[in-house]
């Protein structure tokens, strides 16, 4: 039995890292559940740091308010990579939350949101003598008009964040790019990789997929949805959320039958898919099936007797 036995992680954003299959082999290794997206079993929704390309500060902030409302613990790449031991811990760290606060004068969301995208040396208390450091340059910049997000965006361009300690920070509103930072009184913009890619094409494509399809999801756009879903299950069979997305968009656009058969095949990829139950019961149900939605209905509570939803109708 591992420490991670029975956890249930879910992703926003990709990882920067490496491909999210990677880091799902290696949590199930250790008796886990890692799976892209959320749902009513995931305990611990890990922030992947290419969130912070594809969405805005305040979208980022709704879904960080979201997760936490939730109940589920945040964690940030660099603290879930940590948690699996795949990257070291840093040096011994010894300063709470608020002692940074106090002494930084950072703004406590400006620094759980920089913490959760890995913008200190440790992604929570207790921080170093470094993450100090950087909460004080990060605070001049949040007073010079920078927002967390690009201070967070602008950070990872440049290696470890902990080399920008000996460095002097500048806001690009003096050169005319509010969104960016730039070092050294802005004669080079922080630039470089995120972290070291060990992707293929296919990891590329499925994360930047996955991504419009949630995109076109939330926009009410349906068929166009389902159809980038598909192309997702076609480079990964494999993945029941992207199957039960699928569902949800082809019974919005009418398509019933289609919609049951993903139900169906997001269960049959993981049994213990709560919401894929009850959802395949309220279709049965919509299609005049009852015996088989109350079959479904009884599956969904027998998994979770507090599914709410479930256990109202």
């Amino acid at each position: 039995m591992t420490a991670l036995a029975g956890t249930v992680f879910g992703t926003i954003g990709a990882l920067a890292a490496f491909p999210l299959r990677l880091a799902a082999r290696e949590v199930e290794r250790q008796q886990g559940q890692l799976r892209r997206g959320v749902n009513r079993r995931t305990s611990h929704v890990v922030f992947g740091r290419t969130l912070l390309a594809k969405a805005g500060d305040a979208e980022i902030e709704r879904r960080v308010a979201a997760e936490r409302a939730a109940g589920r613990k945040l964690i940030s790449e660099n603290g879930f990579l940590r948690l699996l031991g795949l990257i070291k811990a840093p040096e011994a760290s010894a300063l709470s939350r608020q002692s940074l606060l106090d002494q930084s004068r950072l703004a406590a969301s400006d620094l759980d949101l920089l913490s959760l995208f890995d913008a200190f040396e440790h992604d929570c208390e207790p921080y170093s003598f470094r993450d100090l450091i950087l909460a004080r340059k990060y605070a001049g910049l949040v007073a010079g008009g920078a927002s967390w997000g690009a201070i967070a965006r602008s950070v990872h361009r440049c290696g470890p964040v902990a080399s920008l300690t000996a460095k002097s920070l500048n806001v690009g509103s003096q050169h005319g790019r509010a969104d960016q930072i730039y070092l050294e009184g802005g004669q080079s913009e922080l630039d470089g990789q995120l972290l070291f890619d060990l992707g293929s094409p296919d990891d590329e494509t499925l994360e930047e997929l996955f991504a419009d399809a949630e995109a076109a999801e939330e926009a009410e756009h349906h068929e166009q949805a389902a159809a980038l879903y598909q192309r997702c299950l076609a480079i990964d069979p494999t993945d029941a959320i992207a199957a039960f997305n699928r569902a949800n968009c082809l019974r919005a656009a009418g398509r019933a039958a289609e919609a049951a058969h993903d139900y169906a095949r997001a269960i049959k990829l993981d049994p213990g898919f709560v919401e894929a139950w009850f959802n395949l019961a309220g279709l049965m149900s919509d299609e005049g099936r009852d015996a088989s939605a109350r079959r479904h209905l009884q599956k969904a509570i027998a998994l979770d007797a507090n599914y709410a939803d479930a256990v109202f109708n």
